[in-house]
């Protein structure tokens, strides 16, 4: 499986993946670019201190995404649900290939969003129940305030599942301190180890 890791700049983020995916995965055919990067840029020095730690030397030069890179692509990987729709975007014929990191290695999410859209499913249901119901027997401004109070349970109940759902996005270390680079790097090696694990 060919894997293009995106971030914004492609010195952070999408480098520090693609470098941690060789590392366990050395066969695998792996790059990285960046929504808005610049050409021939050396990676950013704190990510590349954060990966010493891991005992990973990477020698990156950054490159912007473009239709090639695109084409040579199984999957296409995003650091942050932003870049995943700035692609959709901008490359629509490739929508098919992009996830977020997260959202492709994630299965815990799933059963959230099967169990939401049952939610919503049944909300609507119910809610043009009470409307055909009770259209005819009180005024708009009634019907609403005891619609609101009839599906008030519901509405909480979708209200958990939403907050439930993972938020997708790498954080971006970008400016930061070492520390910074550091924990993002840690954040990428679970979803990495994760993707190992599913690419296996």
């Amino acid at each position: 499986m060919k894997i293009l890791f995106v971030c914004t700049g492609n010195t952070c983020r999408s480098p520090m993946a693609e470098a941690l995916l060789k590392e366990r995965m050395p066969d695998a055919e792996v790059q990285s670019a960046g929504i808005f990067a610049g050409k021939n840029q050396r990676a950013n020095q704190n990510a590349l201190e954060a990966l010493k730690e891991y005992n990973i030397t990477m020698d990156h030069l950054s490159q912007p995404v473009t239709d090639k890179l695109l084409h040579w692509a199984d999957k296409v990987l995003t650091m942050t649900t932003q870049h995943k729709q700035s692609l959709i975007l901008e490359y629509p014929n490739f929508q098919n290939k992009y996830f977020t990191l997260k959202e492709f290695v994630s299965e815990a999410d799933k059963e959230v969003w099967n169990e939401l859209k049952k939610a919503y499913a049944d909300y609507e249901e119910k809610r043009s129940l009470f409307i055909q119901e009770n259209q005819h027997n009180l005024d708009n401004v009634l019907l609403d305030q005891k619609l609101a109070e009839h599906m008030k349970d519901d509405i909480e109940h979708i209200k958990r599942l939403e907050a439930n759902l993972i938020n997708y996005d790498i954080s971006d270390p970008f400016g930061g301190e070492l520390r910074i680079y550091q924990e993002t790097l840690a954040e990428l090696d679970k979803y990495i180890d994760l993707l190992q694990k599913k690419i296996k």
